[in-house]
């Protein structure tokens, strides 16, 4: 496992604004920034966020002192006036309503959130004149495109309305870029996990979820013959490609980055990993609790990054893979399961 030392790119402070700040990347992110002396204010309405991620990241940060909490709905009050008064150098926009199944219950809320609150969050960056404004898409917009790996350039057909608003936050970035000049950058995230990512609730994420199921002698679901795959990334590859697009000037206006690990692992294996990291702490696990179920509407069936634009580009080089970022977080998954 290699190391990314941020101290070189943040050696001036400045002041950020993350948005989305109690959810489980923008916690990482307020973390990170506050532990490198700068100042951070963090936007969130707690749809999806916890204030405990937010108490979590002072309790264990000296430069607490530096950030500022602002709790707003970014959909609702369009004209942003409870941000105004900050003067801000970067944003970091990761407020959204994730997970494929809940956006096709509700396409509506979904669009509310993650399109509606986006073109705010534009606005209010070309009317604060930033300096680079970083967002979150993900690797859904490349849709039912067959190619492997996935190359930024080439997208297919979206198959669920969650990756239509990212699309569509895509294409209004590159829009204010040409139209105002606002510096964007889009990272596509593929399958992020790590510390505080919510184990609970109808739409958790596969690797907190089964964790949480096999401590608790509960059965896991496989939806499909298990040999979907995906490109697990760790929450620490995210807070390095965030901060890097926001600070390289080689960064391109508006370019678009893969934020993955350029590894592929299927549902199967992962399942084997945490059945083995488990056991190596000494949690018994039946692996006979295990079922498998149909495909869901809308998963893609295989997902692998190229990176190579993203390391050219910024300079990003993954830290952790699959097996070095459970090894990390697995407590935290424990403790909190």
């Amino acid at each position: 496992m290699s190391q990314f030392n941020l101290d070189k790119l943040l050696q001036e402070q400045n002041t950020w604004l993350v948005t989305g700040c109690a959810g489980f990347i923008g916690s990482h992110l307020i973390e990170n920034l506050l532990l490198h002396g700068q100042k951070v204010i963090g936007v969130d309405n707690f749809l999806t966020g916890h204030r405990h991620n937010i108490e979590d990241v002072l309790q264990h940060t000296k430069q607490s002192e530096n950030f500022e909490f602002v709790e707003h709905d970014l959909a609702v009050d369009c004209d942003l006036k409870a941000l105004e008064s900050f003067d801000v150098d970067y944003i970091l926009h990761q407020a959204a309503l994730g997970s494929v199944p809940r956006s096709i219950e509700n396409p509506l809320n979904t669009h509310l959130c993650n399109v509606d609150a986006f073109i705010y969050m534009l606005e209010f960056a070309k009317r604060k004149n930033v300096k680079k404004f970083v967002y979150a898409s993900s690797s859904s917009v490349y849709g039912d495109h067959p190619a492997l790996p996935k190359q930024e350039e080439n997208i297919g057909k979206t198959l669920s309305p969650y990756a239509a608003t990212k699309r569509i936050d895509e294409v209004y970035a590159d829009t204010f870029s040409k139209c105002y000049s606002l510096d964007c950058v889009g990272l596509r995230y593929f399958n992020v996990f790590g510390k505080r990512q919510d184990p609970h609730g109808a739409y958790a994420a596969v690797i907190p979820r089964w964790v949480s199921s096999l401590i608790h002698k509960d059965p896991i679901e496989i939806y499909g013959d298990g040999e979907t795959s995906r490109d697990f990334c760790y929450v620490q590859n995210v807070v390095q490609a965030n901060i890097l697009a926001a600070l390289k000037n080689n960064s391109q206006s508006n370019d678009i980055y893969n934020v993955a690990c350029s590894e592929r692992t299927t549902l199967n294996e992962l399942k084997d990993i945490i059945i083995q990291l488990l056991k190596d702490k000494g949690i018994e696990v039946n692996s006979e609790n295990i079922f498998y179920k149909d495909f869901r509407p809308g998963d893609v069936r295989h997902s692998l990054a190229d990176i190579s634009r993203a390391k050219k580009q910024i300079g990003y080089l993954p830290t952790h893979f699959i097996r070095e970022g459970l090894s990390e977080a697995i407590e935290w998954y424990i403790a909190n399961s």
